[in-house]
């Protein structure tokens, strides 16, 4: 697919005819409250199959533990003490002092009190949900070999069940571990809505309720959530109103706020899910600088024709001069 360029339209490269504006999610973790609504909405309406016992991990507050076949919304828990989120706050202002684009001015010493969340100023719960990023450049669009993964006209990126082979290379061309194959002996359940899905072997993945959106109708994700945490709407809206967020965060000393996704020059040209974040990306699972795999791909190409050219080069001077 060759070097990664700048913005694109992922609806028009995909030769859709009067596309309609890309659409997005952005995703604001400051005002998460995990309730998990989300989830169960996404599973409720897509017919996922659960996930085991439900019982809590251990680790924290989290009976799901991440994306996957089965999961396509999952929020994540994390516990964070006084040191912590002094350490998240300085690495957010160092982001800043090397010269990362300027969202919001800091603010001027005295008008806001450095200490964190008035409610909890030594302890906080960073809550977040994850989605499918719907890359503008997705690796698993590029290895699919059957045609099963497609490019909507809202910029999102679906599998269809009845094409999909459970060959498994989108899985490994994920840069974010999202799409997995659903493991044998699980069935999403029946419901009066349709045919359930096929009940193992296939890949799958968040569609951002690509049934709805042909309907006009938001994600039931962004329908249900209570606090308005997840946001749906043309890309470029979300990302504004991201920016904005952002500002508003850092002007109140919270200056570990940063966006996540929002970047069109990164190594996947900018995601369909846009993430407010209130420490590093590996804290939340996510990886610091994805890159979609299949990038080097021309380049890789052109090495193994220079090398086989100079095998075959190497084949031929030998016989030549076995034959003298």
């Amino acid at each position: 697919m060759g070097q990664l360029t700048g913005p694109t339209d992922p609806s028009r490269d995909a030769r859709w005819p009067d596309a309609p504006p890309r659409k997005g999610f952005f995703t604001d973790t400051s005002i998460c409250i995990g309730c998990k609504a989300c989830e169960v909405a996404c599973k409720e309406w897509n017919r996922l199959p659960g996930d085991g016992d439900l019982t809590l991990r251990g680790s924290s507050y989290d009976n799901t533990g991440e994306l996957g076949a089965n999961t396509w919304r999952h929020v994540a828990f994390v516990e964070q003490t006084e040191d912590r989120i002094a350490e998240a706050r300085e690495a957010g202002r160092a982001l800043t002092d090397l010269g990362m684009p300027r969202i919001g001015a800091p603010p001027e010493p005295g008008d806001v009190e450095d200490t964190g969340p008035p409610d909890t100023p030594e302890f906080r719960w960073l809550m977040a949900s994850d989605v499918c990023k719907h890359c503008t450049h997705a690796g698993c669009l590029d290895v699919c070999p059957t045609g099963s993964l497609f490019r909507t006209e809202f910029g999102t990126v679906v599998v269809q069940d009845d094409i999909c082979n459970g060959c498994g290379n989108c899985v490994a061309a994920c840069p974010f571990g999202v799409i997995e194959r659903r493991a044998d002996g699980l069935a999403a359940p029946k419901t009066e809505r349709g045919p359930q899905h096929r009940e193992s072997g296939i890949a799958q993945k968040c569609t951002m309720c690509y049934d709805r959106l042909v309907d006009g109708e938001q994600p039931a994700c962004a329908q249900t959530c209570p606090t308005e945490s997840i946001r749906f709407g043309d890309r470029d809206d979300m990302l504004a109103r991201a920016r904005a967020r952002v500002a508003e965060l850092h002007t109140q000393g919270l200056t570990e706020a940063r966006l996540y996704g929002a970047n069109d020059h990164d190594g996947v040209g900018g995601t369909g899910s846009i993430f407010l974040l209130l420490d590093e990306p590996e804290v939340y699972g996510l990886p610091p600088d994805p890159r979609v795999p299949t990038a080097d791909l021309p380049a890789m190409f052109t090495r193994s024709l220079w090398a086989a050219a100079g095998m075959a080069g190497a084949a031929a001077v030998a016989f030549w001069r076995g034959r003298r």
